[in-house]
C-alpha cells in the first residue's frame, strides 16, 4: 500500500471533497447552516479559484519531491482537493457564465463522476503507461484497446450521457455503444445534427427517459441538485464560504 498512498489520498481527498463541497452549497442555496457566498470587492470569488492554486501548488510539489514521504503524501491531497474544486465548476468556466445549478451546470458533475471511476481504476492497478513492460500479449492487447475505450468515454460526455461515460469506464462495451449511439438532444454532439437526425435524437431519448432515466434523474439531482434557470446575477451561486 506504501508505493500507492498518494494516490489513495489523492482519490479520497477528490471524492471527500466534492461531497463536502456540494453539500455546503447545496445549504447555500436553500438559505440554511453558517455558510455564505463569498463576495471580495463586489466580486464573487468561486471555489474553482483556490481549486486552481491548490491544484498547481500539489503538482509542483509533486513533481519537486520525486516521490520523497511525506510531501508525496502532501502533494497527493493538494492536487485531489483542488482538482475537485476546479472540476465542480467546470461546466460554468467551459460556458463563461454561471451556470451551476442549470442543466447545463450537471456536466460538471458527469465529469467528476467519470474522473472518479478513473482513479478508482487506477487505484485498482489499471496503468496503461507501464502495462506494455514485457510485451506480453495482454499487455499489448491493453494498449491497444486503452486509447479507443477512453475515446469512447470521451465521446460519450460529449454526447450528453454521463451514466454512460461512467459506467462505461468500468465496462467497456458499455462506453463503446454510448459513443455509437445517437447523441443527447440539446449536447454538444447534437449541435452538429439535422433535422431529421435531430429529431430522431430526441425521440431516442424521450424513449429512453420514459423507460430507465426516472431514478437515474432523481440520483443526479440528490447529487447535484435539481436544476434551475442559469444565474442572471453572480451571488446566486455558490462559491467559497466565509
Amino acid at each position: 500500500m506504501g508505493d500507492r498512498l498518494p494516490l489513495f489520498l489523492l482519490f479520497f481527498a477528490f471524492l471527500a471533497t466534492f461531497i463536502v463541497t456540494r453539500t455546503i452549497t447545496r445549504m447555500i442555496r436553500a438559505g440554511r447552516g453558517p455558510f455564505r457566498n463569498h463576495i471580495a470587492g463586489g466580486v464573487h470569488i468561486h471555489h474553482a479559484v483556490p481549486g486552481l492554486f491548490l491544484l498547481i501548488t500539489g503538482a509542483f510539489v509533486s513533481v519537486a519531491v520525486q516521490g520523497a514521504s511525506p510531501w508525496a503524501e502532501i502533494s497527493g491531497v493538494m492536487v485531489g482537493v483542488g482538482a475537485s474544486l476546479v472540476l465542480d465548476e467546470l461546466a460554468l468556466i467551459i460556458r463563461l457564465r454561471d451556470v451551476y445549478w442549470s442543466s447545463e451546470g450537471q456536466l460538471s458533475v458527469q465529469v467528476v463522476s467519470l474522473v472518479i471511476a478513473l482513479l478508482g481504476l487506477a487505484l485498482l492497478g489499471l496503468n496503461p503507461v507501464t502495462a506494455g513492460v514485457g510485451f506480453s500479449a495482454g499487455h499489448v492487447a491493453l494498449l491497444a484497446a486503452f486509447p479507443v475505450h477512453l475515446l469512447s468515454v470521451l465521446v460519450c460526455v460529449r454526447k450528453g450521457k454521463g451514466s454512460t461515460a461512467a459506467l462505461g469506464a468500468f465496462v467497456p462495451p458499455l462506453a463503446w455503444i454510448g459513443a455509437i449511439r445517437l447523441a443527447r438532444p440539446g449536447s454538444a454532439w447534437a449541435a452538429r445534427y439535422g433535422p431529421a437526425k435531430a429529431n430522431r435524437a430526441r425521440m431516442r431519448a424521450q424513449t429512453l427517459d420514459a423507460r430507465f432515466s426516472g431514478w437515474g434523474l432523481d440520483i443526479a439531482d440528490l447529487v447535484a441538485g435539481r436544476p434551475t434557470e442559469p444565474a442572471t446575477t453572480p451571488d446566486k451561486h455558490c462559491g467559497i464560504v466565509s
